[in-house]
């Protein structure tokens, strides 16, 4: 079984032409003998007839043509044949250069021998079949394998068609007329390229690289046909105009031999693309010069032909160099007129399209309003921009300092829907924009979008000039059309990077909050852990120890076991009172049976400071979870003023429930402190770590000498409360204050 390396890409060394053996793995050559056996055949066949000619003097330059050709093709097809992607399309070429070697040694035979059967029916047959191998390579560019199965039916008929056109030849010998190769020809060629083009447009990468390759050099020789055709028709050279035609094919040979190198293959792009555009100015010219003739009604005689050479020649040239000497003569032409070498109508249209993010806004600003006021030959140029109504002076040339523009609402509506508009406009919707200004005209342009205004353009000539034109004021429509653009992507820019660092923010307390939550919930389990086993638990093993010696004293001594057993009475009701106060920390048998207006109630009464309570009765019951933040909150705020507010102090909790959310505020009228510049403590940090987890938010108020009031919210939906699963919250008895 034989198996084919797939095309290398490009750049890159492609595979060696070897085949391998599926079953033994041993790589055997043997496309390369099979190639080198056509090339062998296509030099030999080709050596022969020339060597026939030779010894009966008839070697012309057609044929000497032809033994260049036989060589350049056989030569393109051992290299293409070198390279495992296009080793099929090189057997094709060589088997085309054999045909047409074979072609000519029996027109070579018939013409040194005479005519014998066998040479005339290889000169009829070989032929035709060069043609339908030529139309075979254009249909399996460009690796020599056809685009689809349907296509080896075609490449069937065509060599069908080929056989058949070359033994109708045959049987007329000896007139053998011609018109059947040509007609086959044309056919053949027109669905060939038609196919060519069509896998070409599917193509990408390195196959199509390959394929512009072949049609850089198909453009050439189309290019020399039509130099020579014209040059036939006007002055009568060359004399033999299809030798000329066919020597061009030698580029054909080059071009497929480029395009299997990894160097050349990447570097056809604009090579073809000029090749195209030569070739069709060429066919521009020939067409006018053969309009030219068609209105002489003759071919150019004597004297006139030298002339028409010339004028064919001055057109080309013409048309070369048209391009590069339109942009210099440009710039010459804007230097002399505008001074700089672009023209300032055409930077004022462009000049919203060029504003990016490469450079900043004000700058760009600035040189909006240089440009305008060189353009235009202003007195002043300026630049206001902003939203809602408070215009900024942005920039001002020359220079006016800061200023600003406060537009009311039915202002703001005009001015966003205004366009184009001059001094009695602004004299009644900105007359704050003419202040300090001259009796000059006076043109003001909004820069809005999509109905929403971002800034203003004003322009101001000298006293005694004439109004901007019709051109002038389209060009300044459009101008601020485009800034107006320009300046509401700006401001979503800022925007988005506004909110990209809140975001970011966010995320880094979100991290923070979650390992303090981590942090303070291991703290809390090793609280409870120490409170158990020192308390708890040490009153359990001292009853267990009392209960065994009332057991042993049961009989003995009466009397002493019955005082264990009210001592061990005692030790039980103390238990009882240490695991309370234990389950009342974690979460409040009060709040869960009656929620935050008992708990809070019975929380204040318990504070160091005297405690106004302001809770209704009738507040209602919140999800477990809001319940507990608020509760503990209110609780850490209360103990954050028993340190710090001073003993002369008192203390107000306040909730309520507004729509949608529970709100509960903690003031006291103590000392103070500055929160400006004061870190926050962790119970500050633990109590916005408990409402930011449930959507809210905490707020502190303080300063020297007016107390400190700690403020919540969080949103919520009312609903039954939620009976607890376990502990509920952070340690109540950390310090606010660090």
């Amino acid at each position: 079984m034989v198996t084919e390396a797939q095309p290398a890409p490009a750049g890159l060394a492609m595979a060696p032409l070897v085949d391998e053996d599926a079953g033994t793995g041993h790589h055997r050559p043997r496309w390369r003998w099979a190639l080198a056996a056509l090339a062998l055949a296509a030099l030999a066949l080709t050596g022969s007839a020339l060597v026939l000619l030779a010894g009966d003097d008839r070697v012309s330059v057609a044929d000497a043509l032809r033994g260049v050709l036989t060589v350049s093709f056989t030569a393109a097809g051992l290299v293409l044949g070198s390279h495992a992607a296009t080793r099929r399309l090189g057997a094709l070429v060589l088997a085309g250069v054999t045909a047409a070697a074979a072609e000519l040694l029996a027109l070579s035979w018939i013409l040194t021998r005479g005519s014998a059967e066998v040479a005339e029916a290889v000169h009829a047959l070989a032929g035709p079949l060069v043609i339908a191998v030529a139309f075979h390579v254009l249909v399996a560019l460009p690796d020599g394998r056809l685009p689809s199965p349907s296509w080896h039916l075609g490449a069937a008929a065509a060599y069908g068609a080929a056989v058949l056109a070359g033994v109708g030849r045959w049987r007329a010998e000896p007139s053998s007329p011609l018109w059947p190769v040509l007609v086959l020809a044309a056919a053949l060629g027109l669905v060939g390229l038609a196919a060519s083009n069509r896998r070409y447009v599917r193509s990408r990468g390195l196959e199509r690289q390959r394929m512009q390759w072949l049609g850089v050099s198909l453009a050439l020789v189309v290019e020399t046909a039509l130099v020579v055709a014209a040059l036939r028709i006007l002055i009568g050279w060359p004399s033999r105009p299809a030798e000329v035609v066919a020597a061009s094919l030698v580029v054909v040979a080059g071009a497929m031999a480029a395009s299997v190198s990894p160097r050349l293959v990447v570097r056809v792009d604009r090579l073809l693309a000029h090749a195209v555009a030569i070739t069709g100015l060429t066919a521009v010219i020939i067409a006018a010069s053969v309009f030219v003739v068609i209105g002489l009604g003759r071919v150019p005689t004597g004297s006139e032909r030298p002339i028409l050479v010339l004028s064919m020649t001055a057109a080309a040239l013409c048309t070369v160099l048209y391009g590069p000497a339109r942009d210099r003569l440009t710039v010459a032409a804007n230097r002399l007129v505008f001074g700089e070498s672009r023209d300032p109508t055409q930077a004022l249209d462009t000049f919203g399209g060029r504003m990016t993010r490469a450079l900043p806004m004000d700058e760009l600003l600035l040189q909006l309003a240089e440009l305008c006021k060189k353009h235009y030959d202003l007195r002043a140029a300026e630049v206001w921009t902003g939203t809602g109504g408070r215009l900024a002076r942005a920039a001002s040339v020359p220079d006016r300092g800061p200023g600003v523009l406060a537009l009311n609402a039915e202002e703001l509506a005009v001015v966003s829907r205004a366009g184009l508009c001059g001094r009695g406009w602004a004299t009644v919707w900105l007359p704050q924009i003419l202040e300090g200004r001259g009796e000059g005209p006076l043109r003001v342009a909004p820069m809005t979008h999509s109905g929403q205004l971002f800034g203003i353009l004003v322009l101001e000539r000298r006293e005694g000039d004439a109004e901007l034109g019709e051109e002038d004021g389209r060009v300044l429509t459009e101008l601020a059309r485009q800034v107006g653009l320009a300046l509401q992507n700006s401001e979503l820019d800022s925007a988005l990077r506004a909110t990209l660092e809140e975001v970011q923010r966010k995320n880094v307390e979100l991290a923070e909050s979650r390992a303090r939550i981590v942090a303070s919930g291991d703290a809390e389990r090793r609280r409870i852990e120490r409170n158990l086993h020192d308390g708890a638990q040490q009153h359990l093993v001292a009853l267990a120890v009392k209960l065994r010696l009332v057991q042993r004293l049961g009989e003995s001594d009466p009397a002493a076991a019955l005082a264990l057993v009210e001592e061990a009475r005692d030790d039980v009701l103390t238990t009882v009172e240490e695991v309370r106060a234990l389950a009342h920390g974690i979460y409040p048998p009060l709040l869960m049976d009656k929620g935050l207006p008992a708990a809070l109630a019975a929380a204040a009464g318990r504070a160091s400071l005297p405690t106004t309570v302001d809770v209704a009765d009738d507040l209602g019951r919140f999800p477990q979870e809001v319940e507990a933040a608020v509760y503990f909150c209110c609780l850490e705020a209360l103990q954050n003023a028993a340190k710090h507010a001073g003993e002369a102090a008192t203390a107000r909790l306040a909730v309520e429930a507004p729509d949608g959310a529970v709100a509960f505020s903690v003031s006291d009228d103590g000392r103070g402190f500055d929160a400006a510049s004061q870190g926050r403590g962790h119970g500050f940090v633990n109590m916005e770590d408990r409402l930011a987890a449930l959507g809210g938010r905490l707020d502190v108020r303080s300063a020297p000498g007016d107390g400190t009031t700690i403020s919540g919210r969080v949103p919520v939906k009312r609903g039954p409360a939620a009976e607890p699963a376990g502990p509920a919250g952070l340690d109540p008895a950390s310090d606010p204050q660090g």
